[in-house]
């Protein structure tokens, strides 16, 4: 159950369908497989299969669990470098420490959002506490790489904390899908989160049989990437269910159906509505590392081996085990 909730029927209504706009098709539906990050905890790789002119500028996201986990169980990472894009952490349930080598850090939990610009060169951590770990319990959450513009890869590394409860709450046109925005804007309603690369990022959860149909910036791609549940997708209702992205062609809207009939353990259906401006750069990816030419990321190598990138703090937290 997200963490975030509220009564849908007091909230500010989505603008319903213009006559003069038109709604943007399915142009593919992939499923991502299933894997392991970090130190062994499992996740979904939303992308895998999807062309990177489509996902510009978003280069990389990880559905993380869902998983409930027994005492001992739960990881995260430990220390890493990352330098030319964000990290967005999304945390839908449970809990993870961040720590990183210019000063940013707290825990994500209740819906809250951990938004990194990585720049030119950062160390950080994210780990669940100790608490979690020696307790169990649900873990679920994503992972977002928003790459950045050669003109911004160098910039000095930041940290936003955005609590849950900052996020922007708006309906659907019939009242039936909750929308909580971090980042950009939906039908003149804007989230929280700063953005160096234009770019919109909402969950909604979408009651059985309940249509969420939202304008959507011309100039942006649209995805939608199932977190649980099973519903319809596009103007001609394409399926799709849990694990699965939907990739939208040109146009003004997206639209977003949930099935009458839902998993036992899922009351609604749970999306999320990701879109942004493209980039069209030239990507060089290794690792953690996101540049536009090999001879970079050559530096990037470099330059965190020499220590550039900063120094593991004093008090560092470090990832906890069972004894």
């Amino acid at each position: 159950m997200p963490a975030v909730t509220a009564d849908t029927l007091t909230l500010p209504r989505i603008a319903p369908y213009q006559a003069d706009q038109t709604q943007r098709p399915v142009r593919s539906v992939t499923t991502g497989p299933r894997g392991h990050e970090g130190l062994g905890f499992p996740v979904v790789r939303a992308f895998a299969g999807v062309s990177a002119r489509d996902l510009d500028p978003f280069v990389h996201m990880d559905q993380m669990g869902e998983v409930d986990y027994q005492p001992g169980e739960p990881k995260g990472t430990d220390w890493h470098p990352h330098r030319g894009f964000e990290t967005v952490t999304y945390m839908i349930d449970g809990r993870f420490a961040h720590q990183d080598s210019h000063g940013g850090g707290g825990l994500i939990e209740d819906g809250a959002t951990q938004w990194m610009t990585a720049g030119s060169g950062i160390l950080h951590i994210e780990t669940p506490p100790a608490e979690l770990v020696e307790s169990g319990g649900l873990f679920h959450g994503l992972q977002l790489w928003v790459n950045l513009p050669k003109s911004e890869k160098f910039a000095t590394p930041a940290y936003q904390s955005i609590d849950g409860g900052q996020a922007t709450l708006v309906s659907s046109t019939d009242g039936g899908a909750l929308v909580r925005i971090v980042a950009g804007e939906l039908d003149g309603h804007a989230g929280p989160g700063a953005t160096r690369t234009p770019i919109t990022m909402a969950h909604a959860t979408v009651a059985p049989g309940a249509e969420l149909d939202v304008p959507w910036a011309r100039e942006h791609n649209a995805l939608v990437y199932v977190l649980s549940g099973r519903g319809t997708v596009g103007p001609v209702a394409h399926p799709i269910h849990q694990g699965q992205l939907a990739v939208f062609g040109p146009g003004d809207r997206i639209t977003v159906r949930a099935d009458e009939g839902q998993d036992s353990n899922r009351a609604a259906l749970e999306v999320l509505l990701l879109g942004g401006r493209p980039i069209r750069e030239p990507v060089a990816a290794y690792g953690p590392f996101v540049m536009n030419t090999r001879a970079e990321l050559v530096q990037a190598l470099e330059d965190y081996q020499s220590g550039r990138f900063g120094q593991i703090p004093a008090n560092a937290i470090m990832p906890h085990t069972v004894r």
